[in-house]
C-alpha cells in the first residue's frame, strides 16, 4: 500500500504539472516549442511509467518480480529523460550555431525510441507498438525489401535525425505540437465535463426526450452517446459512462442482450464523429488541413446526423419486429429543477467554445475559456459542493489521459518520420492509382479496406492519424479535396472499432450486457453499417459537407436520398419493416438503397420510385394482415 501511495503522489504531481502547462499555453502565454515538447514528453514519460507500474503491482501473479520491474522502470526513466535532454540540447545548438547530428547523438535517440515504444506497448497494446516498431525497422532495413517498399537506406545517424531530432516529423514533430498546444486542453475539458456531473444530467435529458419512442432507452442511449462521446473522446469511456445505465434498461424494455450491447457500442463509437469536439479529432484535422475549426464542425455535422438517423432507424425496426411499444412517463423520469440547473454545466461550456471561436479566438483559447467557465459553474451541482475533490480528481484524470495519448503520438510520430523520409506514401498513392484504373469507386473501396485494417484496435485519434498519413496522399491523388479525404479516412478509423474480429467497442459493451462478445461484434457491425456508406456519399457529393461545392438543389436531393437509402438499408438488414420481409423484398430493398445514392438520375430516380413502391406494398400487406 505504501508503494502504491508513492506512485499515486508522483503521478499526481506530474499530471498537475501537465495540466497546468496546458492551461498556461492555451490561455495565458506561449511556451518555447522545443521546451514545451521536451517537458511535455518528460512528464508523460513519468506518468506512463507510474500507470503501468500500478497495473503490475495490482497483479498478484507478478508480485514476485516487482523488484526486477522497478529496476527496469528506473532504467526506462533514466534512458527516456537522457534522450529527451539530448533532443533539447541539440535543438538549442541548432538554433545558436551550425550543428550536424553525430553518431554519438544517435545513441540517446535510439534509447528514447526503445523507451517510448515499450511504454506504448504497455499502455496501448501490441497494435500501436507494431506501428512504431515498423517505422524504426523500416528505416533500418527497408533497403532490402522488394518493389515499391525499397528505399535507399539510412544510417543510425540519419534514423536519429528523422525520428528524434526533428520538429517537423518524428516523435517531437508537428503532430506532437498539435496535441500539446490544442488537443490537451480539450481532453481535460472533456473529462471535467464528465466529472462535474454534466454526463449524468445529459443522460436524464436523453431518456426524457426519447421516452415516448418505441425504442425508449435504446433511443436514449443513441442520443446520450452522441453528446457524451464527443466530450469523452474515447469509445470505451463512452460505453462505460453511459452503457452501465442504458444497457440494463434496454434489456428491461425487451431487447436481447446482444442487441442492447450492440446498439450501445455503435452509438458510443458514433460520438467520435459528432461535432463540436469529435473526440479531439476535429482539432487535429483543422491543423492538418488548414481548414478552420468552425468549418470542420460544420462539415462534419450532416454526415454525423445521417449516422445517428441510421441508428434510430435500426432501433425502430427492431422494436417493431419484437412488438415493443412506447411506455408512459413515470414521476422518476421527469426533469426536476435541479436537472435544469445542472444542464448549464454542459450548455455553458459548449456555447463558450462556439462563441469564442466565432469571436476570432484560437482553438486552444476556446478550450481554455471553456474550462474556466466550467470550473466557475461546477459548484452549482450539489454533488460537487458535497465533494469538491471530484473536480480536482477529474483534472488529474484528464491530464493522465493526455499523457497516455502523448505516448501513443510518439509511435505515430515514428511512423510519420519513416513514411515522410522514404516517400512510401506517394508510392502507395501511385499503386492505388494503378489499381483503380478509371474507377473512383474502386479506388475508394481499396482505401476503405486499407483504412479499416490500419485502424483495427486503435483509439480514435491515433487510428485517424495513422490512416490519413498512409492513405491520405493516395486518396487526394484521386482528385478529392483534402478535407473530404480527411473526413473519409476519419470515418473508417472510427468504424474500425466496430469491425470484427477486433471490434474493441463491442468487446467493451458485451460484459455489461452479459452478451457473447463475438456475437455483439457482428451485431454492432450490422447496426453501424451506415458508417460504411456515408463516406462514399460525401466523397461523390461534396455538397453534403456544406462548406465545399455547395449547391442547394443537389444538397436537398442527396439529403433526401441518403435518408431514404438508410431506411431501406436498415429494414433490409433486419428483414422487417411493418411486417417480416420476404427474401425477394429484402434483396430489392438493398438494390434500391444503393441505387438511390447513385450519381446518374437515370439510376437514382427509378430506384427511389421502386423504394417507395416497396414501402407502400409492405404497409398495405401489414394492414391487410392485421385485419
Amino acid at each position: 500500500m505504501a508503494r502504491q501511495h508513492v506512485w499515486a503522489v508522483v503521478s499526481g504531481v506530474a499530471c498537475f504539472l501537465l495540466g497546468a502547462i496546458a492551461l498556461y499555453s492555451s490561455g495565458v502565454g506561449l511556451i518555447d516549442p522545443k521546451l514545451h515538447r521536451a517537458v511535455g514528453f518528460a512528464l508523460a514519460l513519468l506518468v506512463a511509467i507510474v500507470v503501468s507500474r500500478v497495473r503490475v503491482d495490482s497483479d498478484k501473479a507478478k508480485a514476485e518480480t516487482s523488484t526486477v520491474n522497478v529496476v527496469i522502470d528506473g532504467v526506462l526513466l533514466c534512458a527516456g529523460l537522457w534522450a529527451i535532454w539530448s533532443f533539447y540540447f541539440v535543438q538549442n545548438e541548432m538554433e545558436t550555431a551550425l550543428y550536424d547530428i553525430t553518431t554519438k547523438d544517435a545513441i540517446p535517440a535510439l534509447a528514447g525510441l526503445v523507451v517510448f515504444l515499450e511504454l506504448c506497448r504497455r499502455l496501448w497494446g501490441w497494435g500501436l507498438f507494431a506501428v512504431g516498431a515498423f517505422g524504426v525497422l523500416y528505416l533500418l532495413f527497408g533497403q532490402n525489401l522488394p518493389g515499391i517498399l525499397a528505399h535507399t537506406g539510412f544510417s543510425l545517424k540519419e534514423v536519429a535525425e528523422a525520428l528524434w531530432y526533428n520538429t517537423n516529423k518524428g516523435v517531437f514533430g508537428s503532430i506532437t505540437n498539435i496535441v500539446l498546444s490544442t488537443v490537451f486542453i480539450f481532453i481535460i475539458f472533456g473529462v471535467l465535463l464528465e466529472g462535474t456531473g454534466a454526463g449524468d444530467t445529459l443522460l436524464k435529458f436523453a431518456f426524457l426526450a426519447t421516452r415516448r419512442t418505441r425504442g425508449g432507452p435504446a433511443h436514449a442511449a443513441i442520443l446520450a452517446s452522441s453528446m457524451f462521446g464527443t466530450m469523452s473522446g474515447s469509445t470505451v469511456a463512452n460505453i462505460v459512462g453511459t452503457g452501465t445505465f442504458t444497457i440494463p434498461m434496454i434489456k428491461k424494455r425487451g431487447f436481447s442482450p446482444t442487441f442492447a450491447a450492440g446498439i450501445e457500442a455503435t452509438a458510443s463509437s458514433g460520438g467520435q464523429i459528432m461535432p463540436p469536439i469529435m473526440g479531439a479529432a476535429a482539432l487535429v484535422m483543422a491543423d492538418l488541413t488548414g481548414v478552420g475549426y468552425l468549418n470542420i464542425i460544420v462539415a462534419a455535422l450532416l454526415p454525423a446526423l445521417f449516422y445517428y438517423f441510421s441508428l434510430f432507424s435500426a432501433v425502430t425496426v427492431e422494436s417493431r419486429r419484437q412488438g415493443i411499444e412506447p411506455q408512459a412517463l413515470t414521476i422518476d423520469d421527469q426533469i426536476t429543477r435541479v436537472d435544469i440547473i445542472n444542464s448549464i454545466l454542459f450548455i455553458g461550456p459548449i456555447v463558450t467554445v462556439i462563441a469564442t471561436l466565432v469571436a476570432g479566438f484560437s482553438t486552444s483559447a476556446a478550450g481554455f475559456y471553456a474550462v474556466v467557465v466550467l470550473l466557475a459553474l461546477c459548484m452549482i451541482n450539489l454533488d460537487v459542493r458535497r465533494d469538491p475533490l471530484r473536480v480536482w480528481k477529474s483534472f488529474l484524470k484528464g491530464s493522465e489521459s493526455g499523457a497516455k495519448l502523448l505516448i501513443a503520438i510518439a509511435a505515430i510520430g515514428i511512423l510519420v518520420g519513416a513514411l515522410d523520409s522514404t516517400g512510401v506514401g506517394l508510392k502507395l498513392a501511385d499503386l492505388i492509382g494503378a489499381i483503380r484504373g478509371e474507377s473512383l469507386f474502386s479506388a475508394l473501396l481499396v482505401a476503405m479496406v486499407g483504412a479499416l485494417v490500419l485502424g483495427m484496435g486503435m483509439p480514435t485519434l491515433p487510428a485517424y492519424l495513422i490512416i490519413i498519413l498512409v492513405m491520405g496522399p493516395a486518396i487526394q491523388a484521386l482528385g478529392i479535396s483534402m478535407l473530404t479525404a480527411h473526413m473519409f479516412v476519419f470515418y473508417y478509423g472510427v468504424a474500425s472499432s466496430l469491425t470484427p474480429p477486433v471490434a474493441i467497442a463491442a468487446y467493451a459493451a458485451a460484459p455489461i450486457a452479459g452478451a457473447n462478445p463475438l456475437m455483439t461484434a457482428f451485431m454492432s457491425f450490422r447496426l453501424g453499417m451506415a458508417k460504411f456508406i456515408i463516406p462514399f456519399v460525401f466523397a461523390f457529393y461534396p455538397t453534403v459537407l456544406i462548406i465545399e461545392q455547395f449547391e442547394l438543389t443537389t444538397f436537398l436531393s442527396i439529403v433526401f436520398r441518403t435518408c431514404f437509402c438508410i431506411w431501406l438499408f436498415s429494414s433490409a438488414l433486419s428483414m422487417f419493416d411493418r411486417r417480416r420481409l420476404s427474401l425477394a423484398e429484402t434483396v430489392l430493398r438493398f438494390v434500391a438503397a444503393f441505387a438511390a445514392v447513385a450519381i446518374s438520375p437515370f439510376v437514382y430516380v427509378p430506384a427511389v420510385v421502386a423504394g417507395v413502391l416497396l414501402i407502400l406494398f409492405d404497409r398495405r400487406r401489414a394492414i391487410a394482415t392485421s385485419k
